[in-house]
C-alpha cells in the first residue's frame, strides 16, 4: 500500500473525519508484526537525515497536530529517535507570550522554522491559530477565517526557499482518548502528563472535529501536504510516519556535496605521516627509553626525589623492571 497517497488529503477536497477509521492498521495485526518495517524505516530515516544535513540545501519541517493524547509526544520521540539530534530541532507551542502576542500569529513559528540541512517539528503549530482560537471564540470568525490563506501562503514562502513541508493529523476516536486518559491516571509514570485543559477541551469534540475538517481540507497543498494518520495503534502511527517521511526524502535525490580539498592528495598526506609515525615508534622501541633523554619513569625513586620518602630496608623495594611503571615525557 502506497501510505502517501492513501492518507493523502487531496488539495481543496471535503475532509470527513467520521469516515476515516482511527484503528486501521494495515496488514500489521500487532507491534511486533509491524517492528521489522518500522526499525527499516528508522534506519532510512537516520540515512537519510545525515544526508541531507551533509547537502546542506534544503530542509524539512514536520507539523503534528491532534486532539489531547493523541500521541505528538510519541511521535516525536520515535521519529526524532531515529535521527542525530545535532540537525533537529523541536518546539512546542502553547498559549503566546506577551512578547508573541504582540506580533502577528505567524510571527512566533516562523522564528523556529529550520535552517538548510535542518529537520524541525512543531509540537502543535500555526493551525492552533484556526482551531482553539475558533473553538472558543477568542476572535472573530472574520479573523480567523481569513487565516487560513495566509496560513498557505506563509507555507509557500518556505517551500519556495527549499523547505519541504509534512503536515500530520493524528487521528484517534473519542474511547481511545478516553483509554488512554485512564491509563495517565492509573500510571503513576504518567500522571505529570494529565492537565485539567484535557477533560476541559472534551466537551467540544464535535466543534474541533469541525475545525480539524475545515483547516485540513482549506491548507492541504501539493507544497505542504496533509496526511490523516489512523493512531488508535500507536505502533502503527509510527510506522506511516516514518515510512511516509522516509519515502518524502528519498524523492528529493539528495546527494552528498562534493569534497573541497584534493582527495588523492590528502590520502598522500595521510599515508605520509602514518608512515613517519610507525617508523619513529619502532625505532624508539628498539633503542630503548635510555636512548631517548626525554623519557623518564614515573614516579621517580626517592633517591631522586626528595618530596618521596626513603623505603625503609625491611620493606620491599619495587621491582626495577618496566613493568607497572608508567613512561613520562618531560618537557
Amino acid at each position: 500500500m502506497n501510505y502517501i497517497k492513501r492518507f493523502r488529503v487531496e488539495p481543496g477536497s471535503k475532509v470527513n473525519l467520521g469516515k476515516v477509521d482511527a484503528g486501521f492498521h494495515d496488514q500489521h495485526e500487532s507491534h511486533e508484526h509491524a517492528l521489522p518495517e518500522t526499525e527499516t524505516y528508522a534506519q532510512k530515516l537516520h540515512d537519510l537525515q545525515y544526508l541531507m544535513y551533509a547537502e546542506g540545501k534544503r530542509s524539512l519541517l514536520i507539523c503534528l497536530q491532534g486532539r489531547d493524547a493523541a500521541g505528538k509526544d510519541g511521535t516525536i520521540n520515535h521519529v526524532l529517535g531515529a535521527m542525530n539530534p545535532q540537525g533537529c530541532t523541536v518546539t512546542g507551542f502553547k498559549v503566546p507570550s506577551k512578547e508573541e502576542a504582540a506580533h502577528d500569529f505567524l510571527w512566533r513559528y516562523h522564528r523556529h522554522t529550520p535552517d538548510k540541512g535542518q529537520v524541525a517539528i512543531f509540537n502543535r503549530s500555526h493551525y492552533e491559530d484556526v482551531l482553539v482560537v475558533r473553538v472558543h471564540d477568542m476572535v472573530p470568525k472574520q479573523v480567523w477565517s481569513a487565516r487560513y490563506a495566509q496560513i498557505n501562503d506563509f507555507e509557500k514562502i518556505l517551500a519556495d526557499n527549499g523547505t519541504h513541508i509534512l503536515k500530520f493529523y493524528l487521528h484517534i476516536d473519542p474511547e481511545e482518548q478516553l483509554a488512554r486518559f485512564k491509563q495517565r491516571i492509573d500510571d503513576p509514570a504518567r500522571h505529570w502528563k494529565i492537565s485539567d485543559g484535557d477533560y476541559a477541551e472534551r466537551p467540544f469534540w464535535d466543534a474541533y472535529t469541525e475545525a480539524f475538517e475545515d483547516a485540513l481540507g482549506k491548507t492541504s497543498t501539493e507544497y505542504a501536504p496533509w496526511f490523516i494518520i489512523p493512531s488508535n495503534h500507536k505502533w502503527f502511527r509510527n510506522l506511516a510516519i516514518s515510512r511516509i517521511v522516509a519515502e518524502t526524502l528519498e524523492s528529493l535525490n539528495m546527494k552528498f556535496p562534493e569534497p573541497t580539498v584534493d582527495i588523492d592528495e590528502i590520502k598522500q598526506k595521510y599515508h605520509a605521516i602514518e608512515q613517519e609515525e610507525r617508523i619513529g615508534q619502532e625505532s624508539t622501541e628498539r633503542a630503548g627509553p635510555e636512548a631517548n633523554p626525554s623519557l623518564t619513569f614515573w614516579p621517580p625513586d626517592s633517591a631522586e626525589n626528595p618530596y618521596i620518602p626513603a623505603l625503609s630496608e625491611d620493606r620491599p623495594k619495587p621491582d626495577q623492571s618496566l613493568s607497572g611503571r608508567r613512561l613520562r615525557v618531560v618537557p
